[in-house]
């Protein structure tokens, strides 16, 4: 994820730094992105763009999000948009509390900084 995030920066240094900082604002109280940074409240984020749902080994899933997982079910961002827009909608029974940003266009650049896309 790191070198992922490096090549965003370089390529898209603006829509990076909106997605990082609007991270930090939004969701860094309960996650992490750093590798090897314990998991929160929710699970550590890091290489999320790799990895299906509930793709943190070391993290207790919702069953709403261990079926995602049973059902090979991965993350992209318009799923990301879609669970930080309504948890529950998207997997219902999920555990995320409360809602990501309450906008469109934070949730977006979210999405994007978490799958390493620049614009």
């Amino acid at each position: 994820m790191r070198a992922l995030a490096l090549l965003v920066l370089l390529a898209h240094p603006a829509v990076a730094e909106e997605g990082a900082t609007l991270f930090r604002l939004h969701c860094s109280s309960c996650h992490a992105i750093e590798p090897g940074a314990p998991a929160g409240a929710g699970p550590n984020l890091e290489g999320l763009a790799a990895r299906g749902v509930a793709g943190d080994a070391v993290f207790d899933y919702s069953p709403a999000l261990q079926a995602g997982r049973e059902a090979g079910r991965r993350w992209d961002a318009a799923s990301l948009r879609a669970f930080m827009a309504d948890p529950d909608e998207a997997f219902p029974g999920s555990w995320m509390s409360p809602a990501g940003p309450a906008t469109a266009a934070p949730r977006d650049a979210i999405a994007r900084f978490l799958m390493g896309e620049g614009g």
